[in-house]
């Protein structure tokens, strides 16, 4: 058993590096899509960090734990409190590197284009105020920023050579699909509406609600909670 769990602690050793990944909290977010491919998107509200490379970690460290212990000729009695006490010595400074980490994500994100206020208020909680437009001329994914390490989209938009597009947005949704990372209360956390509003042609949706139609525009706004288990897709037909 130790011998494996030595065995997946070096395979995973790129998954370590991946950094954060960052979830919704309470946030209020809007898509503009339009069949000229114009499209404007917000996102204003909370966000919480996750360390994937720490929780990966502290997992295969219990898998390790627990593979020292399987042996009858080990010593567990020994091994245990020694564990425990640098488990307690290392918490802090953990802390204190995870709150520096998040600083500087914070800082990373202010500099990209849109954002209009990123604060960290601690605890791996942000405050966001997001907002740009343009045209798609190609894919679109939001949030992404490599100096920040973020992975795992909120949103992204993908164009289709049969000219439509593709909208989904995963982590509007609780899903326990291998989706997103797990995170015991990263779920709970998540309260939110997303409206996706366009002139286009709708090809498809999932909302039970469906579209609302004002004058030449149609609207879908999908609620997101930790009771959310699919995310909003719809397809949209470009015009010519």
């Amino acid at each position: 058993m130790l011998h494996f769990t030595r065995i997946a602690l070096a395979l995973a050793a790129p998954i370590l590096l991946a950094s954060c990944v960052i979830t919704p909290g309470k946030f209020v977010s809007t898509l503009r899509i339009d069949a000229d491919r114009s499209f404007a998107f917000t996102y204003v509200g909370e966000v919480h960090a996750i360390d994937v490379g720490n929780a990966f970690a502290e997992g295969m460290a219990e898998g390790l734990s627990e593979g020292m212990t399987d042996d009858p000729d080990s010593d567990g009695a020994t091994f245990e409190p020694i564990a425990q006490e640098q488990e307690e010595d290392g918490a802090a400074a953990k802390k204190a590197e995870t709150e520096a980490k998040n600083r500087a994500i914070a800082e990373a994100l202010a500099k990209e284009a849109g954002y209009r206020k990123v604060e960290y208020a601690g605890d791996g909680r942000f405050l966001i105020d997001y907002a740009i437009e343009g045209r798609l001329t190609h894919n679109f994914i939001y949030p992404f920023n490599s100096e920040a390490e973020v992975m795992f989209p909120f949103i992204a938009i993908e164009l289709k050579k049969n000219g439509t597009v593709r909208m989904t947005a995963p982590a509007f949704a609780n899903r326990s699909d291998g989706g997103a990372p797990a995170q015991p209360d990263a779920a709970a956390k998540l309260d939110g509406s997303f409206t996706l509003s366009t002139d286009a042609e709708i090809v498809s949706q999932n909302s039970e609600d469906g579209a609302t139609t004002e004058g030449t525009r149609k609207s879908i706004t999908w609620r997101a909670t930790p009771l959310t288990k699919a995310a909003p897709m719809a397809v949209l037909r470009m015009g010519e």
